[in-house]
């Protein structure tokens, strides 16, 4: 009888645990045909509520009903532990794969602290209040308090650096070059412009230029929603990058088919701008029309819902971009829509650039936001994303983030921390490399796969 009773006990839990393992990865990896509804789905974008879904955030509040490795706990009885990051090696640039220029990340140089900006920036950004005053009744405000405390699930290895500290511009170049990524997309604001969380980094490009030269990168610019953007101020900025960063070697420029070589930008919220206003802008018929001028380029809009599909043909866009990592939180940005939007982008000669991410995480600025978690499930949902990209045949793969901390899509190197009050996420039981490994491995099955395949749009400077 004892027998009997161990042996159903083993089987009941080996049971229990199938079950959680199987309701956990169907919450975290949430099928693409998940909606998009009340309360949190597209109300988080500006569209409906003035809200830049990738502004930073802040306070360390935890909840506690997170999942599986990603559970954060409050008020541990612990003292902090935080890796240090070991002094990592010169790369010998010659032993690495070569650079994958169709492989783009997303990089934020809006961080700070003390040492190299006189404060915290970003770090200690503030919780987001839901909009409805109801829900937000239920959490807590304020903002986080650096350097233990910061905007984010994770702990970067680097600890709450600055973005103007040229060594840790070196090491984020170095660690791209190690993942084999050829192109970083820089958040862009225009000079003495920023977030609303952050100070203007303009200054910082003639850096990041030089520092990704030294490592055979190169730099597009990914154009922030600056206030009242619209095709007269736009006209402006895209003359002063070209202006002042267009004969840098890092400079990027994207090869046509009929062999011109073009700045690329990427254009975030492009769908707040009505699309007669890009139309003046993007068409050759345009009031301030910049095709077939010195200042052309190739203009990449965000597609977020399908309908903006025609509004971005109507703008005289050159391709669409997802950005979001999460799987389900748009029409864009679910995996199971990307090969009728590369059928679209085919038939109207427009670049179809997919953006895939390791996970998300942004309750450490937006508490109320836990429906748009995705686990990382060590790894897996970065390499299911890549796969559905790499099916489609697509011109270009954009990764959200190299490092955008605050959503916790970042491929950055993170490590292990533990304060009194809270436990980061990190990469164990892998090492804080994990997601540049993952990223070197699928950029060169990209290269690979990618010779096989004939394409109909434009091929980028090798």
């Amino acid at each position: 009888m004892a027998k009997f009773r161990r042996r159903t006990c083993i089987i009941l839990a080996l049971f229990i645990l199938f079950v959680f393992s199987l309701m956990m990865g169907l919450k975290m990896l949430r099928p693409s045909t998940a909606t998009f509804g009340a309360p949190f789905g597209l109300d988080l974008l500006p569209e409906l509520h003035q809200r830049t879904i990738h502004l930073g955030k802040s306070f360390d509040f935890r909840k506690s009903d997170r999942i599986n490795s990603e559970t954060n706990t409050k008020n541990l009885k612990s003292v902090e532990i935080t890796m240090k990051p070991s002094k990592a090696p010169e790369l010998n640039l010659e032993e690495l794969p070569p650079l994958n220029n169709y492989l783009h990340v997303f990089y934020y140089s809006w961080y700070g602290n003390p040492q190299f900006d006189g404060k915290y920036i970003h770090w200690n950004h503030p919780v987001l209040e839901h909009w409805d005053p109801r829900i937000a009744k239920n959490y807590p405000q304020g903002r986080h308090n650096p350097p233990d405390d910061i905007g984010s699930s994770f702990y970067p290895e680097l600890g709450s650096y600055s973005s103007r500290d040229p060594s840790v511009i070196e090491t984020h170049m170095r660690q791209m070059r190690s993942a084999s990524i050829g192109v970083l997309a820089l958040s862009w604001y225009p000079p003495d412009v920023n977030d609303e969380n952050g100070e203007p980094t303009d200054n910082l490009v003639p850096t990041i230029l030089d520092k990704a030269h030294k490592y055979n990168l190169k730099v597009t610019f990914h154009i922030e929603p600056y206030s009242n953007r619209d095709d007269q101020n736009m006209y402006q900025n895209v003359k002063y990058i070209i202006d002042k960063y267009g004969n840098h070697p890092a400079f990027y420029r994207y090869k046509t088919k009929t062999g011109n070589a073009l700045p690329m930008f990427y254009v975030y919220d492009s769908y707040i701008t009505k699309p007669e206003k890009w139309a003046n802008l993007l068409t050759t018929s345009g009031s301030r029309s910049i095709r077939n001028s010195p200042y052309d380029g190739l203009f990449i809009a965000l597609l977020v819902e399908e309908k903006h599909k025609y509004d971005i043909l109507q703008s005289g866009f050159d391709g669409i971009y997802t950005y979001f990592a999460t799987n389900g939180f748009t029409y864009g940005s679910s995996h199971q829509n990307w090969a009728s939007l590369k059928l679209f982008c085919d038939k109207y000669n427009l670049i179809f650039i997919p953006s895939v991410g390791p996970g998300y995480i942004d309750t450490s600025i937006r508490p109320w936001n836990t429906q748009n978690t995705r686990n990382r499930i060590n790894g897996k949902y970065y390499e299911i994303a890549l796969s559905a990209a790499l099916q489609t045949h697509p011109s270009l793969i954009s990764i959200t983030s190299f490092n955008e901390w605050h959503e916790g899509t970042q491929i950055e190197k993170a490590v292990p921390k533990r304060t009194s009050n809270t436990v980061y996420l990190d990469y164990r039981p892998h090492k804080p490399g994990l997601y540049l490994e993952l990223t070197r491995k699928w950029s060169e099955k990209y290269s690979k796969e990618r010779t096989t395949y004939t394409l109909d749009h434009q091929l980028p400077v090798s």
